[in-house]
């Protein structure tokens, strides 16, 4: 499973998810300017980034049920 290339690419794009989420956090924790001009812009990265994990992850463990 972890030689998986399915795998290691959802796995990559769950992380990804991760590093957005955890820079849109410290923004909008520190406020101020940074926050007012790139929050909705972080938020739909995030967005966008997790909808690409969980498609990944789903192709990933249909593939596996299905013996591909």
């Amino acid at each position: 499973m972890l030689n998986d290339p399915l795998f290691i690419i959802a796995a990559i794009a769950a992380l990804a998810v991760l590093v957005i989420l955890m820079i849109g956090i410290g923004g909008f924790a520190r406020g101020g300017d940074f926050n007012r001009k790139h929050a909705n812009r972080i938020m739909r990265y995030r967005i966008i980034a997790q909808a690409v994990a969980v498609a990944l992850i789903v192709a990933f463990v249909y593939f596996r049920r299905s013996g591909g």
